[in-house]
């Protein structure tokens, strides 16, 4: 259930908050920074995972250090919209190793992918293995990443607004 309406309240946004800035914070040391038992902690806690709000916890890896410095994102086009072609499409790009997220798009293009490279050879051995040879595709389009300006694990807006959401409740 990913409703906003299951009552996430102001003190389950603090949690969301903190936890999204510290994925391994205890059940303790969260009850400790808002001033709530460890119980309760994770009374809250269970209620945001099984309501599908708390989707699970992974280690943040870094790319660079792990020799993916590239990042490519790779704009394709397929030749039809048939539901058949986009189900083709996306049963085959979920198996390429080296594609780390596919959205489909509005617009005129219909998938963004994301890639982790280590050099330009690798992308293009990647786009001639992998992505030349998904089903249905027309169009291929590639951009490089120059610098990341940023990255964000969570998004401050939610917290803003559910601390306004929250407020409002609580009237």
């Amino acid at each position: 259930m990913n409703s906003p309406n299951i009552g996430v309240d102001d003190m389950d946004f603090r949690i969301l908050e903190l936890l999204s800035a510290d994925g391994r914070s205890t059940d303790v040391a969260l009850g400790e920074q808002l001033g709530l038992s460890s119980t309760a902690v994770a009374r809250r806690r269970k209620i945001l995972e099984e309501a599908g709000i708390i989707t699970g916890y992974r280690a943040q890896l870094s790319m660079d250090a792990l020799g993916f410095s590239g990042v490519v994102v790779v704009m394709i086009e397929l030749r039809s919209q048939a539901e058949q072609h986009l189900n083709e499409f996306e049963s085959e790009v979920i198996k390429c190793p080296s594609m780390s997220y596919c959205g489909f798009i509005s617009g005129d293009t219909d998938f963004m992918l994301i890639v982790h490279v280590s050099s330009l050879d690798e992308y293009d051995a990647i786009y001639r293995k992998e992505l030349s040879s998904l089903p249905h595709v027309a169009k291929i389009r590639s951009s490089f990443i120059l610098r990341e300006v940023a990255r964000r694990t969570s998004i401050p807006i939610i917290f803003e607004r559910g601390r306004t959401a929250g407020s409002r409740r609580a009237r």
